[in-house]
């Protein structure tokens, strides 16, 4: 479900991409840092985002300096000096991503999933220690979910608020003072979350139509085959799933735009108005799973 929030690589300037990189470098660092080296593996740009984001709200320029890492260890990058939003989203990140690994082991049996989830429960129990309330909010969130989908829940508003409110949560940085701007990031969060779960739910038409697993889509719009044309179900809802997703676009927008953020401006007016545009055209199209993420 995760891996969706990415730029419009196309889009950016040279410069705005290598600030983006640089920031994705040091959340790669700050969790190897701080978790371990397995656990760099978890990072994805959903994660990075909110890290620029929560550093943007900040006036001092970002700054960094050039260096090697093990995954590019013969060219120097530049790469964002780490401040306590890199440490909030590494946290983030662990628990976020376990809680993930233990969703698909329960619902999948997904052996790598399994696997996966024992390699980061050390991590998951040190991130836990740290926020505790936000892992028994995230938690509690996660089971209305489960509890949902184990009612076959037909209407796709109601499935997909547990995952928003997760977002919400995590949005929600405690290290950002002013009230008013915490709430507007939780609300920008919970349509992103909102806007992940519904185009995941698009992009698993046909696996989960396969393996007759739950989604929201063919239970609130009535497929009843078990597998054989589901393209022409997939055609016939595309429209009606347009329109919902572009309404959470839509209220993230807004709420980004009350945030009134000037650093690092280009990187994320390029992620929201361009980049998730850019990915929900592609999911709509059926050219989700087929461009997954490129290392940066």
């Amino acid at each position: 479900m995760f891996g969706y929030v990415e730029p419009d690589k196309p889009e950016l300037k040279i410069r705005e991409f290598d600030v983006f990189r640089g920031y994705y470098c040091s959340l790669c660092k700050s969790i190897g840092k701080r978790y371990g080296q397995v656990s760099r593996l978890s990072l994805n740009y959903d994660l990075t985002f909110l890290y620029i984001l929560l550093d943007s709200l900040s006036t001092i320029p970002a700054s960094g300096r050039m260096q090697r890492c093990m995954v590019h260890p013969l060219k120097k990058r530049f790469i964002v000096s780490s401040n306590i939003f890199a440490e909030y989203t590494s946290d983030m990140n662990i628990i976020l991503m376990y809680y993930n690994l233990i969703d698909r082991w329960k619902d999948d049996k997904n052996i790598l999933a399994g696997t996966g989830a024992l390699a980061m429960k050390r991590a998951y129990k040190k991130a836990k220690k740290r926020y505790p309330e936000k892992c028994e909010a995230i938690e509690s969130h996660l089971k209305h979910l489960t509890e949902l989908e184990k009612n076959n829940c037909d209407s796709i508003d109601e499935a997909a608020e547990p995952f928003a409110s997760v977002m919400r949560e995590l949005f929600e940085c405690g290290y950002i003072k002013d009230e008013n701007e915490r709430k507007t990031l939780g609300w920008l969060g919970y349509n992103l979350g909102r806007w992940i779960y519904i185009i995941d739910a698009y992009d698993d038409l046909e696996k989960d139509a396969g393996q007759k697993a739950y989604n929201p889509l063919i239970s609130q719009y009535g497929y009843k085959g078990n597998g054989d044309g589901i393209g022409d179900f997939r055609e016939s809802i595309k429209e009606k799933v347009n329109f919902t997703l572009t309404y959470s676009l839509s209220e993230a927008e807004k709420a980004y735009s009350l945030l009134g953020i000037e650093k690092n401006k280009g990187i994320l007016d390029n992620i929201l108005y361009s980049g998730l545009i850019a990915r929900t055209d592609r999911v709509l199209r059926k050219r989700g799973r087929e461009n997954e993420k490129e290392s940066v």
